[in-house]
């Protein structure tokens, strides 16, 4: 019986170690899961810099990941259509399905969600970097064996991505624009265009992945990093329907809110700095903008994982660097290099 398992923890800023933890007999209702691959993704990166993503900050160690997938090695639990042997992607949310936003179909915002790899509870709620680790059967979507493991693992951020198109509304036909050209902006563009929409913008102030987002479809990429002439131009000569802000930054809410048109819908995305931050409110009033937050998603993962095995969404497109588990501290530096990678994703050693 294998009863330790090796995980990326974080002890503080930039302070990321792969250790060795103890692993106790598996518990009843729960499957244990042997690590395949996982994406690296922007909130992992915002832990690993500075302990905290947002309002979440890491006050004891934290096993870091959440897109994650991975061979079922054992199980304790009445789980139905698993079984050991199964290659699944693992929904890194565990939904308490009785509260009052669970109640009304609204999972992704349940009172009392355990997310893994998140520091938003105490004691932290640990992730998927790991050798081994434990879920419940309502969390394995099974997939086929040909399904790469770095393929099923992407079903998270692809399903953050679906729920924040679904969150803008029928957008068939609307022109589009993104601020922030990283995977989950890449992602968004593809669940875009999945859902018939008009011409795509991209706008970005790094040159490399504005030429990835090129390469993946966008009808027109911006480089904001030499000021917003192009922009302005654009939103004058251009009725821009919708608006992603996936940049995280109070800048890019600001060029959303600006460059979107009257009655026009701007989705924040991106997981703004803790705190207070501008707002060019007044637009948004004068402008009769919709402005919709977006947060995680719910049965949209269960649609992502059947998008990326029936072929619709190649997210492996994405993948821009293979590094083992075990060199998980590297393969963080190198996911936050944008002039060098677009998605790393760790694998199995």
């Amino acid at each position: 019986m294998i009863d330790s398992a090796i995980a990326a923890t974080l002890f503080g800023p930039e302070d990321l170690r792969v250790i060795e933890h103890p692993l106790g007999p598996l518990a009843p209702g729960m499957v244990r899961v042997r690590f395949g691959a996982g994406g690296i993704c922007g909130s992992d990166l915002h832990y690993f810099r500075h302990a905290r993503t947002g309002d979440f900050v890491v006050t004891s160690p934290l096993v870091l990941g959440h897109e994650v997938a991975g061979e079922i090695v054992e199980i304790n639990a009445d789980a139905p259509g698993l079984a050991v042997g199964d290659r699944v992607a693992v929904n890194p949310s565990r939904w308490c399905g009785e509260c009052a936003r669970c109640a009304e179909g609204r999972a992704n915002l349940c009172e009392d969600i355990y997310f893994m790899g998140s520091a938003s509870k105490m004691p932290h709620m640990q992730g998927g970097f790991a050798s081994l680790f434990d879920a419940t059967p309502a969390q394995c979507i099974k997939v086929p064996p040909d399904v790469a493991y770095q393929a099923a693992a992407l079903a998270e951020p692809l399903a953050v991505s679906l729920h924040a198109v679904a969150r803008a509304g029928d957008i068939a036909g609307r022109d589009v624009i993104l601020f922030g050209a990283g995977p989950i902006g890449l992602l968004t563009m593809l669940a875009a265009r999945l859902k018939g929409c008009g011409e795509l913008t991209v706008a970005d102030i790094a040159e490399a992945p504005l030429a990835f987002a090129s390469k993946l479809g966008a009808n027109r990429t911006i480089d904001l990093s030499g000021g917003d002439d192009e922009l302005k131009a654009l939103a004058a000569d251009k009725a821009i329907d919708v608006a992603f802000e996936i940049s995280g930054t109070a800048a890019g809410l600001a060029a959303a809110i600006a460059s979107v048109r009257r009655g026009g819908t701007v989705v924040q995305v991106g997981n703004l700095p803790g705190g207070q931050i501008p707002v060019p409110a007044n637009a948004v009033m004068a402008k009769e903008i919709n402005l919709n937050g977006t947060f995680r998603f719910g049965a949209e993962f269960n649609k992502a994982v059947d998008l990326i095995v029936g072929g619709e969404i190649d997210v492996l497109k994405l993948v821009s660097a293979e590094r083992p588990l075990a060199s998980a501290r590297d393969a963080f530096r190198l996911a936050a290099d944008r002039s060098q990678s677009v998605k790393v994703v760790l694998i199995a050693d």
